[in-house]
């Protein structure tokens, strides 16, 4: 059997949008008399999925639903959450009125698709819920006017394992979405956030960004740049021109890159997105550089046959400073690539213990 032949197939999940249209849909049926254990939704996309659901119960006039959030084989924070919806009929006839209740976050910031005071469930699925209901009460002749509200339970506690808070988010998840299916390594939640988190900088009036890869290298970003607010730090990951080509989109007139080596090392190189799985981080390269910079034979060999970067890095610094700004300079280089040049790039070189080791704008920490 080939590796292609072994190769998992990796299992599709679908969005907290898409949970919450099930069970505003399984909610709706069950006020009309119908429990039923698996709903049809639409997705976004046009595709129709089935979605089991987990539990029912009543409150006074309406009805309740929840369904179990499965995000596949690409999990997140919200895999696994419960998500449900209350609905109730309304004395008007016509119109969907869908809020947000226990455990879905409210929005504090512009910048979002939502304005703020509203809840944070995206349009995507608003458009899935409404036309759910729309669905199930035309399938019934009916034109009453229905009251949704979603909720997540224990909301509140998983909205603290993510970016929310810098988003302007408070209180609750968001209810995202942008076809209805979770895509296996697709990371669709992650550059969404990224895309979100530049648009609330924006319009919050920031001029600049810093992006960072991960909470380490943004904590010691934000221990450099005390006087930016938290809006100013966006963690990019390994999205490195997906978030160039945002900044770029969003008019930013500078952007600082605030990272440790082994991430330098593959911007530097060009690789569009820096994850380990994505690009293959060898010495050869750096060992290359070091050699044309330093022309020591011996310090080419050491670095060819280093284990990791931060192994390189020992070797590197802080003894051949103008290889750090050599790496700095093609760090540079490619993220203008990513941008068409429409930005000033600033790239800043952590070493282990977050001092700064290379800035291209020559603010060397006072403690080295």
């Amino acid at each position: 059997m080939s590796d292609k032949q072994y190769k998992k197939v990796l299992r599709q999940g679908f969005t907290t949008g898409t949970a919450a249209a099930a069970s505003a849909k399984a909610a709706l049926m069950y006020l009309f008399g119908d429990r039923l254990d698996v709903v049809v939704v639409e997705l976004l996309n046009g595709e129709m999925m089935n979605i089991i659901v987990d539990s029912f119960w009543t409150e006074g006039a309406a009805c309740v639903a929840t369904v179990i959030k499965d995000a596949g084989d690409d999990p997140d924070i919200t895999h696994r959450a419960r998500i449900g919806a209350k609905v109730k009929l309304m004395n008007e006839a016509g119109g969907v009125t869908i809020t947000g209740g226990k455990g879905v976050g409210i929005v504090t910031k512009p910048g979002l698709e939502i304005p703020v005071g509203l809840p944070a469930i995206n349009p995507g699925p608003l458009k899935m819920i409404r036309r759910s209901v729309a669905q199930v009460l035309k399938a019934r002749n009916r034109q009453d006017g229905v009251y949704v509200e979603i909720f997540v339970e224990d909301g509140e506690l998983l909205a603290k394992k993510t970016l929310n808070h810098r988003l302007g988010i408070e209180g609750g998840l968001s209810i995202l979405g942008t076809t209805g299916i979770v895509k296996p390594l697709s990371h669709e939640a992650y550059t969404a956030t990224i895309r979100s988190a530049m648009s609330v900088a924006r319009a919050c009036g920031a001029s600049s960004v810093v992006l960072t890869t991960g909470r380490r290298t943004e904590k010691y970003a934000q221990a450099f740049f005390p006087d930016l607010s938290e809006e100013n730090f966006i963690q990019m990951g390994d999205f490195f021109q997906m978030s160039m080509k945002c900044v770029a989109d969003n008019g930013f007139p500078q952007v600082t890159l605030a990272v440790f080596f082994g991430k330098a090392l593959k911007m530097a190189q060009g690789f569009p997105h820096t994850h380990a799985s994505k690009s293959d981080l060898t010495m050869d390269w750096l060992a290359r550089l070091a050699e044309e910079i330093t022309g020591n034979k011996a310090l080419t060999k050491k670095i060819s046959q280093a284990n990791t970067a931060r192994h390189a890095f020992g070797m590197v610094f802080p003894h051949y400073p103008k290889v750090l700004e050599k790496v700095g300079s093609f760090m540079i280089q490619s993220a203008m690539g990513f941008c068409k040049g429409k930005t000033c790039v600033r790239a800043i070189i952590f070493d282990f213990d977050g001092n700064i080791a290379f800035d291209s704008d020559k603010r060397q920490d006072q403690s080295q």
